[in-house]
């Protein structure tokens, strides 16, 4: 119940497109609603610039994040979109407008800057923009995969390693980014196995050394 009601005052802190033009522009813009784009509206609103925040209101990474969050400093028993719902209060508290959507185009070949948003019939115009759309993690599109998010299938060991503290592990991918993640794993996993193509890892040496010992 409690998550329940949180989503729906989160919801309502949503607003329409506020109204510019080329001759009014927006003093600034955020695209993205996670906890650096959340984090600069913050302090963009207490500088009393009245920033315009646009993101889809389902979130990105940390809005997708089920299980609970035990890594972000100052912060117990959180869930990702708990998390975020705090963060876009606290940033609507000193007056930054929360806009659900997408930017689909941007211009920033001439001042002001120009925002073409996915659903919206007039573009937003900006003296600044702010860009914190964050990362995207790479699926394999398995069955299966999508349904046992958070469930024993995660793209991020150091947000869900503890999780699968004492168990058999196993990590796609043969870059940079998985070899971290297998390092992180291998200090609490009892084992960990790597999936990788072409039967060679393509981290760098450093990291492939390591993960070969």
């Amino acid at each position: 119940r409690r998550r329940r009601e949180e989503g729906e005052e989160d919801g309502a802190l949503f607003s329409p497109p506020p109204v510019s033009s080329a001759a009014a522009p927006l003093r600034i813009v955020i695209l993205g609603g996670g906890p650096a784009g959340l984090s600069a509206a913050i302090y963009a609103a207490r500088a009393g610039l009245s920033p315009v925040v646009v993101a889809p209101a389902f979130g990105g990474q940390l809005q997708g994040k089920g299980v609970d969050v035990e890594n972000f400093p100052g912060v117990l028993e959180a869930t990702g979109p708990g998390l975020v719902a705090r963060m876009r209060r606290q940033a609507a508290a000193f007056n930054a407008t929360m806009v659900s959507g997408a930017a689909v185009r941007v211009d920033v070949s001439r001042s002001p800057f120009t925002i073409t948003l996915d659903e919206a019939e007039a573009p937003l115009y900006a003296r600044a923009l702010v860009v914190a759309t964050g990362a995207d993690s790479r699926w394999l599109g398995v069955p299966g995969e999508h349904e046992y998010r958070g469930r024993g299938v995660s793209s991020c060991a150091t947000c869900d390693g503890y999780l699968y503290r004492g168990k058999d592990v196993v990590v796609v991918g043969g870059g940079d980014s998985a070899a971290e993640e297998a390092l992180l794993l291998a200090r609490t996993s009892r084992s960990v196995t790597m999936i990788v193509r072409r039967g060679a890892l393509r981290a760098s040496r450093a990291l492939a050394t390591r993960v070969l010992e």
